[in-house]
């Protein structure tokens, strides 16, 4: 029954991608997506019924508009298909083979396997399939407008403040977790949806599975998302001279991080440089010096580190359950990158005295 189970997340995802496709064409223009339906680019006359089919509906119209001929682009469908692959590897990752090693879904591993899989499965994997879907309407929105709407993350940051709510950490473990068991100066801390809660220590009045710690966890996933990126920016204009990253990457991370919590949305910054590079160096090869998108890079920096997680947060524990020494190190980050910026200053005005 697997391999059915995995068909009806193909074509769930292929749906999704159609609304993305609508989403991504409307949003950077402030229209609606409810009025007018679907229209052709060209003759603006509405699109028959079974031109929207998802994928089959390019091959059922043979690429072309019936009205008036002319020739539609392959990109929808692709990104119709790209969504639904993205779906069953999503599901195939977090479901089948448990990458989050969440103990709930590792007890009923035999089940899953023969695609009878749980309802909590299923609620696991629909979160993460939002959280997908937002991040590629992001790189889509990115790439095609070098634009983020406000209208998508500030959604998907309000979506993921209620999911916080409603999935608090560790569920979807069971709830009444002992809170000693996290003062330990290196606490082994069970894994949940939100990999980690908002702090080693729960704070008073925030006992695990309770909606309070679930929303501290998603607020403060969505401060670090916000302020991590807002403050490069400032640093990096301040000793450059020019702007940094654009405002929207902000609010990209600022939505991603009410789904993951500050700890993820962190070192996802950092792990969205070696995407950026491939990005870069590709879009260099194709399509030459032109205005590289940061959007897409940071959208797989976050999936990446999530689902690296187990393995990246018993790296970097000492560092992120230390407050003070976390504090000294953004410090020491923030002075490297101000003199680094301002270097690049300098080298920029010497070249330009040269040129």
């Amino acid at each position: 029954m697997l391999p059915v189970v995995l068909l009806v997340v193909f074509l769930v995802g292929c749906v999704v991608g159609g609304v993305l496709n609508l989403c991504a064409a409307r949003l950077p223009y402030e229209k609606s997506l409810l009025w007018p339906g679907p229209r052709c680019f060209a003759c603006a006359q509405p699109m028959r019924w079974y031109e929207c089919v998802p994928v089959l509906g390019y091959f059922l119209s043979a690429g072309k508009c019936p009205t008036c001929g002319v020739r539609r682009s392959l990109v929808p469908a692709l990104v119709e298909v790209g969504t639904g692959l993205a779906f069953v590897g999503l599901f195939y990752l977090e479901i089948v083979g448990n990458v989050l090693e969440l103990p709930t879904l590792a007890a009923s591993a035999e089940a899953i396997g023969q695609g009878d899989v749980p309802l909590v499965a299923w609620q696991v994997f629909a979160v993460h399939a939002l959280l997908v879907s937002l991040l590629l309407l992001v790189a889509i929105c990115d790439l095609e407008h070098l634009e983020i709407p406000l209208s998508v993350t500030v959604t998907g940051t309000c979506l993921g403040l209620v999911v916080s709510m409603l999935c608090p950490w560790p569920w979807p473990a069971a709830f009444g977790l002992p809170a000693a068991t996290l003062t330990d100066p290196f606490p082994a801390i069970p894994p949940g949806l939100y990999p980690w809660p908002v702090w080693h220590e729960l704070p008073d009045g925030m006992p695990p599975g309770s909606w309070q710690l679930g929303l501290a966890t998603g607020l403060a996933g969505a401060a670090a998302g916000a302020l991590v990126l807002r403050g490069v920016r400032f640093l990096f204009g301040l000793g450059r001279g020019i702007e940094g990253l654009g405002m929207g990457d902000a609010d990209l991370m600022m939505m991603a991080g009410a789904f993951v919590g500050w700890q993820v949305v962190v070192l996802a910054f950092f792990v969205a440089v070696f995407p950026g590079l491939v990005l870069g160096l590709a879009q260099l090869f194709l399509r030459g010096d032109r205005p590289f998108p940061f959007g897409p890079p940071l959208c797989a920096g976050v999936l990446l580190t999530l689902w690296a997680w187990p393995w990246l947060g018993r790296q970097f524990q000492p560092l992120l359950t230390n407050g003070e020494l976390l504090a000294i190190l953004v410090g020491l980050g923030a002075v490297l990158l101000i003199v680094t910026a301002f270097g690049l200053r300098l080298l920029h005005a010497v070249f330009d005295r040269k040129g």
